[in-house]
């Protein structure tokens, strides 16, 4: 007889990207336990309620409410906590609140579960990876961040739909940082080996991105976020830890003289398995890539420095 192993999720926040995730994340049936945390304790409930109502069309999933020491035993807990930006937002403003959280929440789950994997979601997501790993004193393999795994998925839909190919065809990454600091890698862009740049003009490849990185901004107009989209990546993301399949993904690392950056979190392709993000994949950049993802590091090291993130009292800088 084949015995399943239980498997616990535990989702903090349960606005609309939290209860999306754990949506899917019922649909796929990938976990036996779902725990949804939220300040709003009548919000988590509800979504509770729904979720446990999904159950007899999904899997059977224990889907229940609880507090930040109920993340313990979980094989990952997905931050989703705090404000997402608002159109008129500055990032400043969104720092000042989102790192508040991290500050709160981070230790607590860290405390509660140190031998489980923390997956961070909330904006902005690279300078929060950061602090999170700093705050935990977990490994880096540990925290990872959402990174530009839904501007990557964008990405490569659009370049498809140019193409007129299924979107698995194309094989395109969006690295750096989350929002505007993200670029795309055409140096190594390709559909089944061949260039897109041999594909498509120069103009075409312009708008593919500039569509890439106008859809966020859409998104947080018409409706608020893009919570399918990021709720289906993060279920994607998380079968791979949980089934140790080990796919790669453009996902936010703590860099360790990775593309000479060290002291921050940056989204590049990455092996995410079952012990976390197992190893960053140095890709051949051009030299204006290159130039990208230093301004990238750059800037999310200026911000990381502006949310002051400390440990025991202590503020820890950048590079510590």
């Amino acid at each position: 007889m084949n015995f399943i192993q239980p498997v616990k999720v535990a989702v903090v926040g349960a606005g609309q990207v939290g209860a999306s995730f754990a949506y899917a994340l019922l649909l796929h049936g990938l976990a036996t336990e779902i725990v949804l945390i939220d300040k709003d304790q009548a919000r988590a409930e509800g979504e509770v309620m729904d979720l446990r109502f999904t159950v007899p069309y999904a899997h059977p999933t224990e889907v229940r409410a609880g507090t930040l020491r109920d993340t313990a035993g979980a094989a990952i807990t997905v931050i989703c906590a705090g404000l997402r930006q608002h159109s008129g937002q500055s990032e400043d403003e969104l720092l000042r609140a989102n790192s508040a959280v991290v500050k709160e929440v981070v230790p607590q789950v860290a405390e509660a579960n140190p031998r489980g994997l923390i997956l961070l979601v909330t904006q902005p997501v690279d300078v929060l990876t950061y602090g999170a790993w700093l705050l935990s004193g977990l490994s880096r393999r540990q925290v990872i961040g959402a990174g530009t795994l839904i501007d990557t998925a964008r990405f490569r839909y659009l370049l498809a739909r140019q193409l007129k190919v299924d979107a698995a065809s194309v094989d395109a990454w969006i690295l750096g940082g989350q929002g505007e600091s993200a670029f795309p890698v055409w140096s190594s862009a390709t559909m089944a080996g061949v260039p897109v740049t041999e594909l498509c003009s120069r103009t075409e490849l312009e708008q593919i991105f500039a569509e890439t990185q106008s859809a966020s901004r859409a998104l947080v107009e018409y409706k608020g976020s893009s919570c399918f989209a990021i709720g289906a990546g993060l279920v994607r993301l998380v079968g791979s830890i949980l089934r140790d399949e080990r796919s790669i993904f453009s996902v936010s690392n703590v860099l360790e003289d990775e593309f000479g950056l060290s002291g921050v979190a940056l989204s590049v392709p990455t092996i995410v398995g079952g012990g976390g993000a197992d190893r960053v994949l140095k890709v051949a950049l051009d030299d204006l890539e290159v130039a990208e993802l230093l301004a990238a590091g750059r800037k999310t090291q200026a911000m990381i420095k502006d949310a002051c993130f400390v440990v025991q009292g202590e503020q820890i800088g950048i590079g510590s």
